[in-house]
């Protein structure tokens, strides 16, 4: 593979594993720790969270895992097999959903979350209204990236 090529599928992998790992383990150790909490303490904890996360690494790494595999897909490579480059698209798409799953799941129910907070609030009824919904897409695209991440290794080392 061309220097270029390879750097670019290198970084895809990276920034993907990276973004993978993450969200692997919000999903076996952050939010099985924070579902043991009173639903007060939840929904503040979450609400931190939402407020720290969305920060210029965070955002470079998110990015990056979609926006490097489609530069690893688009970069013309004289000798990648076929294979190669239907994985390399595979994982693309896996990252391109992975983020249609967080942009249209999560953040507007992290968006919910923060605009319900008040004096006024039931912590029981916000988290009732945020918890499983939030549980259930971050499954969906902890999946979508992981299955990304294997393909464009894969891809890597085929």
């Amino acid at each position: 593979m061309a220097p270029m090529a390879t750097l670019l599928l290198a970084l895809a992998v990276g920034s993907t594993g990276l973004y993978a790992g993450f969200l692997l383990i919000f999903l076996t150790g952050i939010m099985p720790a924070l579902g043991r909490l009173p639903d007060a303490a939840f929904v503040t904890a979450m609400r931190r969270i939402n407020e720290a996360v969305p920060r210029a690494v965070f955002m470079t790494v998110f990015t990056a895992s979609a926006v490097l595999p489609l530069l690893a897909y688009l970069v013309p490579v004289a000798g990648r097999t076929g294979t190669q480059r239907w994985l390399v698209l595979a994982g693309f798409v896996c990252a391109v959903l992975n983020h249609l799953v967080t942009v249209v799941g999560n953040v507007p129910l992290n968006t919910a979350l923060a605009a319900a907070e008040g004096a006024d609030e039931d912590p029981a009824a916000t988290r009732a209204a945020f918890e499983g919904r939030w549980n259930a897409h971050h499954r969906t695209r902890t999946a979508l990236i992981l299955v990304s991440f294997g393909l464009l290794t894969a891809a890597a080392v085929g």
